[in-house]
């Protein structure tokens, strides 16, 4: 399938997690093994760039009338595993979201209260139907939150410089590890600091991962960041070996060391959202 077009869309993280084939029942199961056979499958640019196409009509589409029936593709030790895009219910918990962060002017304005009262009433018909439906997807605009960094190991890190192709940066670790490295820094975070949003993101977080197969594949991808980010920036981001030494200073008793990897991490992402304010 080609491209939709050759203009990167920035912006958005991503976490996902791919399950094996085996996670899935028939018919579903058969699908995604044809799926994944195919010679080319979409990019997570090819996926944005048709959630947008759908807020050009009049009114907007905030939300596909169809469920996708794409996902991203991974083979892991010779096992094929699948991350669907499910952008229909991932439509639906952005819109819950985008509510809580812009002002009702501006809202009403991108998105008239008719079409968002319209959409609410069918996310609601549709949960009744699917009450244990979940994203296989997370996405973060403008920023990768602290919490997902806990998942992964700095040696995990995967990092191509632009070329002929995009930069690529990212991190992927087998769920077990994902979930032991989450128990870990819950139990640091609540026998040091008090509860907070770092110590609800990650309980949160905790919870989502539970819902998938013991053998999937957890992965975090900078995805269009990388095209706003300069090459030196993405070079030099350690950020999941700044929140584990972070981690474990706690976990030592060491809080000015523990403060020292937070102001690194800080200065990181704050020197993102400064270009997020200027564009």
């Amino acid at each position: 399938m080609p491209a939709l077009s050759s203009v990167h869309v920035p912006y958005a993280a991503y976490l996902r997690v791919y399950e094996p084939l085996a996670a899935f029942p028939e018919p579903e199961r058969s699908h995604w093994a044809r799926y994944a056979r195919r010679e080319r499958t979409p990019t997570a640019q090819d996926e944005l760039r048709r959630s947008l196409a759908d807020l050009l009509p009049t009114p907007p589409v905030p939300v596909p009338v169809h469920e996708s029936a794409d996902a991203f593709v991974a083979e892991i030790d010779g096992v094929v595993c699948v991350c669907p895009w499910r952008t229909r219910l991932r439509g639906w918990l952005a819109l819950e979201e985008l509510a809580e962060q812009l002002p009702a002017p501006l809202l009403d304005a991108v998105l008239p209260p008719v079409v968002r009262e319209q959409a609410a009433a069918d996310y609601e018909r549709w949960r009744e139907r699917n009450p244990d439906a979940r994203p296989w997807i997370r996405t973060s605009v403008w920023q990768v939150p602290v919490r997902w960094f806990a998942l992964f190991s700095d040696k995990e890190r995967e990092y191509e410089p632009a070329g002929p192709r995009a930069a690529v940066l990212r991190y992927r670790t087998p769920m077990v590890q994902a979930r032991r490295r989450v128990a870990r820094a819950l139990k640091t975070l609540r026998d040091a600091i008090d509860e907070g949003q770092l110590t609800e993101g990650l309980v949160d977080v905790g919870r989502w991962l539970e819902e998938f197969h013991p053998r999937s594949l957890v992965e975090l991808d900078y995805g269009g960041l990388v095209h706003v980010l300069p090459g030196p920036h993405l070079a030099d981001d350690r950020s999941a070996a700044d929140v584990a030494a972070g981690i474990a200073a706690l976990r030592a008793g060491d809080g000015e060391g523990a403060g020292e990897a937070y102001a690194r991490l800080a200065e990181r992402w704050r020197a993102v959202r400064d270009r997020q304010f200027a564009n």
